[in-house]
């Protein structure tokens, strides 16, 4: 498990990391590591990478509201980025898309409901119904398609 973020994600990101440990998961913390202001693609681009390249297996990205997060690690071959605000959500994002990037805002939910995400987002498998793995062979098709893959680079 990787986790990365900006400035306004990094106390989430302190408390996410040891909900993980607790949880049992290795977390390697790609920063950043203190709260002063930082431009959030140092940090999330090269963790989502590290997840496109399969160097893990799933990540969580930690800025402001999540949708930066989401816009960048979703520019990477092989990932799939989502913005969680509720447990619900995180349930579905992973039933439903088999998402490997959790993102979360540090300025939109507080630390009790995102332990609670991580926690669904986490423990959720995927539905293996048709019709799931239909619609997830059809959005790798549009990555196929559009995005260059990583030894390609």
């Amino acid at each position: 498990m990787i986790l990365a973020g900006d400035h306004a994600g990094y106390e989430l990101k302190k408390i996410i990391a040891a909900k993980l440990r607790k949880m049992g998961h290795t977390v390697k913390d790609a920063g950043p590591f203190s709260n002063d202001s930082v431009d959030l693609s140092d940090f999330v681009y090269p963790a989502a990478l590290a997840v496109g390249k399969q160097q893990y297996d799933r990540g969580i990205f930690i800025d402001g509201v999540g949708y930066v997060s989401a816009l960048i690690a979703n520019r990477i071959y092989g990932v799939d980025a989502v913005v969680c605000q509720d447990p619900f959500c995180a349930k579905l994002a992973r039933q439903h898309n088999n998402s490997n990037v959790l993102c979360l805002g540090g300025k939109i939910i507080g630390p009790a409901i995102a332990e609670e995400i991580v926690k669904t987002w986490m423990t959720t498998e995927p539905l293996t119904q048709e019709k799931y793995l239909r619609r997830i062979k059809k959005g790798q098709a549009i990555t196929e398609r559009h995005l260059k893959k990583l030894d390609e680079i």
